[in-house]
């Protein structure tokens, strides 16, 4: 049996692979978790300590240290899982006494690539700057190894924070092909279907590029296509005006059946984002059977294969959007191709069983590491 404790911060995707997480956990029976969710709005101490109170950063790594010193109270813990690396910056002496993975989509360096859209500043006072660099890198270096999401964070942390290759893996979070397998067998029954049904899901509607969707709509998209929209942006109906077959859809939750249903229904997905990491909502797409249309921001990349699985176009550009979509809708065997590849590819890359088994297994192997160095000192002391 192994104890372990598991700290995720609650905050777009991240939610999503918390609720995975815990899935995949309950079908392993030697892991007794200590689950450890670090949200904002959580009325303690830092919610109102001046300076902590608008720092996120400083509020979700302070909670993890509270958080961890309760779960250690309450019994050892075999080994930690921090999500995001946010959360480990008070964590250092933890991880030094116990051994820990940081789980990362993106480094800071990274999220400073793309942080406009996000509404993050880059630069600032270089002083400050440096030293928060200096903290984000000897956070990683205290973990006994890291997680990357993607090719995009393993490359920054190798290149930009000097952690050794053999330190990181990558493992991206996952689907559960099983649950999101209501497509296969019925891609040829649907490349048929007019309308066209475009589906675009995205709780930062601003950010996904849902604005560039609309436009395109305006442009001509709304004469021969159908849209759903799931966003938990509350003031985009009174962008809809004048532009006809566009649904609306919030309140949506993450594996929800009503979710499902409109990914099963959908011919296209379309993502025109403009900033993101590796978005839970592509490989959804993907494990469902989908052509996707997106942006290639992030590490969005190495889940949408140009002409392969879908089309890549560039961000905020709305005609480029309109002829990727009019593209699809001519050539139903594109349509069909690429959403065979969607599927080949979630089935190579994102499953979730492989997946968060193999960071299971990564968790098991530190601990017992850290336990035989553990008796091998106490040997050295007879």
């Amino acid at each position: 049996m192994f104890n372990f404790g598991f700290v995720v911060e609650q905050a777009l995707g991240h939610v999503t692979h918390y609720q995975n997480l815990k899935r995949w956990v309950a079908e392993d029976a030697n892991i007794f978790p200590s689950w450890m969710p670090i949200r904002r709005g959580t009325n303690d101490i830092w919610e109102y300590m001046p300076v902590i109170r608008n720092n996120w950063s400083l509020q979700a790594s302070l909670r993890t240290r509270d958080a961890i010193k309760t779960a250690v109270r309450m019994q050892p813990l075999d080994a930690l899982f921090l999500h995001t690396q946010t959360l480990a910056l008070y964590a250092i002496p933890f991880m030094r006494q116990i051994p820990t993975i940081i789980s990362t989509d993106a480094t800071p360096l990274n999220y400073d690539t793309i942080g406009r859209a996000y509404n993050h500043k880059v630069g600032g006072n270089s002083l400050v700057e440096h030293r928060k660099f200096l903290w984000n890198k000897s956070t990683y270096h205290s973990a006994t190894a890291i997680v990357a999401f993607c090719q995009w964070a393993k490359d920054s942390l190798i290149v930009d924070y000097g952690v050794p290759a053999e330190k990181v893996r990558v493992i991206p979070p996952g689907v559960d092909l099983e649950q999101w397998n209501f497509r296969r067998g019925k891609i040829e029954d649907q490349i048929s279907t007019n309308p066209l049904r475009l589906l675009f899901v995205g709780g930062d509607f601003a950010r996904k590029g849902g604005y560039t969707l609309l436009e395109a709509f305006r442009n001509g998209l709304n004469k021969d296509c159908q849209l759903d929209i799931v966003t938990k942006d509350a003031n985009i109906e009174r962008e809809l005006a004048g532009i006809e077959n566009i649904r609306v859809h919030r309140g949506l939750t993450p594996n929800s059946q009503a979710l499902k249903e409109l990914y099963a229904q959908a011919d296209i997905f379309v993502f025109p984002t403009q900033a993101d990491c590796l978005p839970n909502a592509i490989s959804e797409a993907m494990a469902v059977g989908l052509p996707i249309i997106t942006t290639d921001v992030g590490a969005l990349g190495e889940q949408v294969e140009h002409g392969v699985n879908g089309l890549i176009v560039p961000p905020s550009d709305t005609n480029a959007l309109v002829n990727a979509v009019s593209n699809l809708k001519s050539d139903e065997t594109k349509r069909a191709a690429m959403a065979t590849a969607s599927r080949r590819i979630a089935e190579e890359r994102f499953d979730a069983r492989r997946n968060y088994a193999a960071i299971f297994a990564l968790m098991k192997s530190i601990s017992k590491q850290n336990l035989s160095q553990q008796k091998a000192r106490n040997l050295s002391r007879i």
